[in-house]
């Protein structure tokens, strides 16, 4: 079993979740702006992409970084963006109107409720979203969300690596420099990057010579937000 618990608005483990700030910054631009430009293709247009890029903070994708090679950036080529304007469309926090997006009655409420915006989109985003969709490659890992939450919350209650989480899984040492790659990847986007993009979980990366590591974390968000069978599994925290 999965339960997301309500969290109030004023809760400090919130802003956690880069999915959740994009989303308040995205609704609170409309609340001032009025609308987003839309392209011929209805994606945003490149001046509300920029000020995204900017203003987002998501992790491993600064604006520096982003601005760095390519001057000018499409909605596509910043996928949080492109998911999170999927999602807003998807659970009619906002609408396509004559060009333009623009938000629903309910999108303007949630604008100015954190916690209730948290409860509607972040469960419908990890458990309902088909996240191969906008992986690299469409690769879909075997297994349910109610399995991989509950075995993470005991395997990186204490931190742990994406290849011990995959062997934990599926019983194999895969890793990015085995045949079993693919598999790897396949795992790491449509499990692991939506829990780090919900704020549920942090990802470090050893990318030094010889070395390639992902060490994962759960967040302060994921204890105060979730409620697992596994929970009395857990070892609890000693508070010197």
């Amino acid at each position: 079993m999965i339960e997301f618990r309500t969290l109030p608005d004023d809760h400090p483990d919130l802003m956690r979740s880069p999915l959740l700030r994009g989303a308040l910054l995205t609704l609170q631009y409309v609340q001032e702006h009025g609308s987003i430009g839309l392209t011929q293709t209805k994606a945003f247009k490149r001046v509300f992409v920029h000020w995204a890029v900017e203003h987002f903070d998501w992790p491993g994708k600064s604006a520096e970084e982003m601005f760095r090679y390519n001057k000018v950036i499409n909605e596509y080529e910043f996928p949080p963006l492109e998911v999170l304007h999927f999602l807003l469309i998807s659970l009619r926090l906002g609408r396509h109107y004559k060009g333009a997006f623009r938000l629903t009655k309910k999108g303007a409420e949630l604008a100015r409720s954190p916690g209730r915006l948290f409860a509607e989109l972040i469960p419908y985003f990890v458990l309902r979203i088909d996240h191969a969709s906008y992986a690299r490659f469409d690769d879909r890992p075997f297994g349910k969300w109610d399995v991989w939450m509950n075995v993470i919350n005991v395997e990186a209650d204490q931190g742990t690596t994406e290849a011990a989480l995959y062997k934990a899984f599926y019983g194999e040492p895969e890793d990015w420099h085995t045949a079993g790659w693919r598999a790897m990847g396949a795992f790491s986007s449509c499990v692991l990057r939506p829990l780090e993009w919900a704020g549920l979980l942090m990802e470090t990366r050893d990318n030094s010579p010889g070395k390639h590591a992902c060490h994962v974390f759960k967040t302060q968000l994921w204890r105060s937000a979730l409620k697992l069978d596994t929970d009395k599994m857990l070892q609890p925290v000693n508070v010197q």
